[in-house]
């Protein structure tokens, strides 16, 4: 997906000039290519599942689920927010703070040259928060979504064809959604699809967590707090994610952020708690561990209900 949009994103630069409707059109095109080549890719193999299976019906499976499985980010998230904690933990961390802040940058969009402990704790809390939703729950809905489809028609393109046309829009947000230069309008299109595919399964995330965590605070109160302090961040879905996560793993988010020397100030949410620290961040990657197998099951269950 990387490389088609790379040399797309130069073709449109390059025919587009400086014309903002020609480079609109050029991001909608963009859009449209990656978009239906990862979703007929997916169908694809999801035709040949559906033909081994009936010959090998074990195999097929298990190839079929690992390939379901590489649209998941779960290990690669756990992976780098680890390593980071890993690094902080160590007593002589502040002699390696350049090397914690590298590897930090490499899953964050924010400035990270001038980050202390507490700031690459911070980041790495809300990071998690939302990449947990992006590169997760996001991806899973869609698989239900998928699943759901072939319920009815195992024509229509079922939960590998969805995952990857979301991990598509995804993939184009994160490299051409950006409110800068030519990327303004290149991007524009792409960072709206992601919205639209994210939106549903973030204001899920926001009333199912509560019930994966323990907090002194009721399960309303907690996703009523979370949506207000939420809602007011510029992102439709982001600002939610943080906020509901903040509040069940107890830690306060937000404040001020450097994005290519551009200062911006991020709401504060759960202000009542504690700065991010290890453990609370450990807090958090456990609560997305939790939800998983919560989403895992409820999904199956429902997917049954429908087969009765």
């Amino acid at each position: 997906m990387g490389v088609v949009i790379s040399f797309l994103k130069g073709l449109a630069e390059k025919i587009g000039k400086e014309n903002k409707s020609r480079l609109f059109i050029g991001g909608l095109i963009i859009t449209f290519i990656v978009v239906s080549l990862s979703g007929i890719s997916g169908w694809i193999i999801e035709r040949l599942f559906l033909f081994f299976e009936i010959k090998n019906p074990i195999l097929s499976t298990l190839f079929f689920c690992f390939i379901l499985s590489s649209s998941l980010a779960t290990r690669s998230l756990n992976k780098s927010i680890l390593e980071i904690l890993n690094s902080i933990k160590k007593e002589n961390y502040s002699n390696n703070l350049s090397n914690i802040r590298q590897k930090l940058s490499l899953i964050v969009g924010r400035d990270v040259e001038n980050l202390d402990a507490n700031e690459i704790l911070r980041a790495s809390a809300e990071t998690a928060s939302e990449n947990s939703v992006d590169g997760i729950f996001a991806p899973l809905f869609w698989m239900f979504i998928g699943t759901i489809f072939w319920e009815f028609n195992q024509s229509m393109p079922g939960p590998l064809a969805m995952a990857w046309i979301f991990k598509a829009s995804s993939t184009i947000d994160s490299m051409l959604g950006y409110k800068e230069g030519k990327l303004k309008w290149i991007g524009f299109t792409g960072a709206k699809l992601d919205d639209l595919m994210v939106w549903i399964p973030s204001r899920i995330v926001l009333i199912t967590l509560p019930f994966c965590c323990k907090t002194n605070t009721s399960i309303f109160k907690t996703i009523s707090d979370s949506w207000k302090e939420g809602i007011v961040d510029s992102s439709p879905n982001s600002g939610i994610s943080e906020a509901i996560f903040a509040y069940c793993a107890e830690v306060r988010m937000g404040g001020v952020n450097y994005y290519k020397g551009v200062k911006a100030i991020k709401p504060i949410v759960a202000m009542s708690y504690p700065i991010a620290s290890i453990d609370s961040v450990k807090r958090i990657l456990n609560l997305s561990l939790r939800l998983q197998i919560a989403w895992i099951i409820g999904f199956t269950l429902i997917i049954k209900f429908i087969n009765l």
